[in-house]
């Protein structure tokens, strides 16, 4: 199987559905997103998912604002958040900006739209016009889950006002965690490898990068890499609640978890980080 980003020939990874490319290190994984079949919601708990992911979202999401406020002018207005989801990040965003989101799952949607947010029901960017402009367009945490990654990046650059910004938010193959994750799973502890690939969940990831092979598809689409941050990938509120979320663990596995881990974010802050927050403009 060819590579998505370098065309090097891929090879089997950890799992049967794992696959990576040795010369880029882009990973992918054969998983297919069930967002809105039936029963898809019975997997995943979206009030517990919210307890257990708005702090942590909320604390980057501030830090995403403040650097695309750096990053455009003054006179850059129209912001798309592409899976927008909640609306967490058109709350943060819309004190700056005039936001739109879109977002395919629709129970998620109605939601975010049930609070006032202005969110277009549908995928990216099949509900958007195409002489629709926007001075910034963003994913957080969404670019990974989309198989058609090549369709979603031209789409972007075409719905992107000239020189406009866009902005990945997405988790990395070289953080801490997911290494950890690897290593567990090479030693038949799938679970960890599993949760971070998001598998058996509605949307899975099919894709994980780094910073240089990312860099690398996106300006292919002609885009000019600007900055990368990295961001937390961990804070201890909601911390207890996102190890429940993530699965069925005893209860005293889940609270030793919990503490152990608390203890340790003042030393995984030191760590590579699992979440990067990476800038392009269109060219």
């Amino acid at each position: 199987m060819k590579c998505l980003v370098c065309d090097g020939s891929t090879k089997a990874g950890l799992f049967d559905w794992h696959r990576f490319c040795p010369s880029c290190r882009y990973e992918s994984a054969d998983l297919a997103p069930v967002i809105n079949e039936a029963g898809a919601h019975t997997r995943v708990d979206e009030l517990d998912r919210e307890v257990a992911l708005k702090s942590l979202r909320a604390e980057n999401f501030k830090v995403i604002v403040d650097l695309i406020n750096r990053l455009v002018p003054v006179s850059a207005k129209r912001l798309l958040d592409v899976g927008s989801a909640h609306g967490w990040f058109l709350d943060e965003a819309s004190k700056r900006f005039d936001v739109v989101g879109v977002e395919p799952d629709t129970a998620v949607a109605e939601r975010a739209r049930d609070r006032g947010l202005p969110v277009r029901i549908g995928y990216f960017p099949d509900v958007l016009n195409q002489s629709e402009l926007f001075d910034v367009i963003v994913f957080n945490d969404v670019i990974e889950h989309i198989p058609d990654i090549n369709r979603a990046l031209q789409a972007s650059y075409d719905q992107l006002s000239p020189d406009g910004l866009l902005v990945l938010n997405l988790p990395r193959s070289s953080g801490v965690f997911y290494r950890i994750a690897k290593v567990c799973a090479r030693f038949n502890w799938h679970g960890p490898f599993e949760r971070m690939w998001q598998k058996d969940l509605p949307s899975p990831h099919v894709h994980y990068f780094n910073e240089k092979n990312l860099d690398a598809l996106v300006t292919r689409h002609r885009f000019q890499p600007l900055q990368s941050r990295h961001l937390s990938s961990l804070s201890s509120g909601g911390l207890l609640e996102r190890l429940r979320f993530v699965g069925q663990v005893h209860p005293v596995a889940l609270y030793t978890q919990c503490l152990i881990l608390r203890c340790a974010i003042p030393f995984l802050k030191l760590m590579p980080s699992d979440i990067v927050v990476c800038t392009y403009r269109k060219r």
